[in-house]
């Protein structure tokens, strides 16, 4: 897998050069999140960045219980706030553009901070207990999926960068058997909006998967 903290940066990067340029109208367009805008998603993603900041200065004893995999699986994640929720939060700034600036400050910050964090170290989230570069895996995990949801219907927005897919990929990957083969037709994208069910599977992935296809997606 690629180095977790170095592609959390460039993940966050990503975010924000696809945020930053967009006014407050088009932080209002759809997203593949039902009922979510961009602002929306954003406001997800900065809780993921403010939990990274808590969870990285306090560190607990291991030995860990899920892994940057089944992290994402049996309810791994029940923690996390309903969408309704989210949407309440987000619409509680004076300007969706004030999410914008709030990203800018915390993602490079809890991108430091993954840096800086000890690799042999633990941390609790979401009621688990993971190595930090398993932590810091599902972080990109996350980011890179979402910045394909809030970046859906931008007309030219910066594309995940290389090493946050690939981590997000492996997490995919170990989520499919190891005796399943994904379609080599598949591009990174394809495959992670597959996996997250953004985009159905065609009759053709269904032949190519078999009775794997059944699994998708293998998180939402």
């Amino acid at each position: 897998m690629t180095a977790p903290a170095g592609a959390l940066a460039d993940a966050y990067a990503a975010v924000t050069a696809t945020v930053l340029p967009l006014a407050d109208d088009d932080l209002l367009h759809a997203t593949r999140c039902r009922g979510w805008v961009i602002a929306d998603v954003l406001h997800h993603l900065l809780e993921d960045a403010r939990r990274a900041l808590v969870a990285f200065v306090s560190t607990v004893p291991g030995p860990s219980d899920v892994d940057h995999v089944s992290y994402w699986t049996g309810g791994a994640v029940a923690g996390r706030q309903s969408a309704w929720s989210t949407r309440r939060a987000a619409s509680a700034y004076e300007r969706p553009s004030s999410i914008v600036a709030v990203w800018a400050e915390t993602a490079p910050a809890a991108a430091r901070a993954a840096a800086a964090a000890d690799p042999a170290a633990f941390v609790a989230t979401q009621g688990h207990v993971l190595a930090v570069p398993d932590f810091i895996a599902t972080l990109v995990t996350e980011a890179v999926v979402h910045h394909l949801d809030l970046s859906v219907s931008l007309p030219a927005p910066p594309a995940p960068p290389e090493s946050a897919l690939a981590v997000a990929v492996s997490t995919m990957d170990g989520l499919l058997s190891d005796e399943v083969v994904r379609p080599a037709t598949w591009s990174p994208t394809d495959f992670l909006l597959k996996a997250s069910g953004r985009a159905s599977l065609t009759a053709r992935d269904r032949l190519a998967l078999g009775e794997a296809a059944g699994w998708f997606p293998l998180l939402s």
